[in-house]
């Protein structure tokens, strides 16, 4: 499968990059709520974390059911994957960090939040998507359009209609790793 492919490389990239510029995978810990890729101790609120393969999958027939509606493969391979904190990266549109989920709770949280998202996207009367990755602006996010598996970039309560990618593996082959400065 070419997301997956897509995607672990990109994995790979990211952490070769992060140890080519000396700098380490960390976010802000919840010791109430740990995850199976963090690595070593919480120090000062922060914890290191490495992308780990899910163990189980993440099941998403709860959304599908609540919804009436299948979501579309890659967007439910893109979150079954990887446990993670999200990865910053550079796309020739800008800067975005892909959304991970951090553990069973955290996939509770964005399932709840995919429902929410396409309430919202059917009460506008739009195209329904769903996010997988965020920008330096709030009100923008990158989209997997559910009907046909392209990616765009969508603004907060709009229609989508800058097209950035045919689907999902296709955009992120064209990403760059970074930091989260500015993110």
């Amino acid at each position: 499968m070419a997301l997956a492919t897509n995607y672990s490389q990109f994995i790979q990239q990211a952490i070769q990059w992060h140890q080519q510029h000396n700098l380490a995978l960390s976010t802000l810990a919840d010791p109430a709520s740990p995850s199976p890729c963090q690595v070593g101790a919480i120090v000062d609120n922060t914890v290191q974390w490495q992308p780990l393969l899910q163990q189980p999958a993440a099941d998403f027939s709860n959304v599908e059911q609540a919804l009436e509606l299948k979501l579309h493969d890659d967007i439910k391979a893109f979150y079954q994957l990887y446990y993670g904190a999200g990865l910053a990266a550079v796309h020739p549109r800008g800067k975005l960090a892909l959304l991970m989920v951090w553990n069973s709770e955290d996939i509770k949280r964005l399932q709840e939040n995919i429902i929410g998202h396409i309430l919202m996207k059917r009460r506008l009367k739009q195209r329904e998507t769903v996010f997988f990755a965020t920008t330096e602006d709030d009100a923008v996010l990158l989209s997997v359009l559910n009907s046909t598996g392209e990616v765009y970039l969508e603004h907060v309560g709009r229609e989508v209609t800058e097209k950035l990618a045919d689907n999902l593996a296709d955009f992120l082959a064209q990403l760059t790793p970074c930091s989260y400065d500015g993110l």
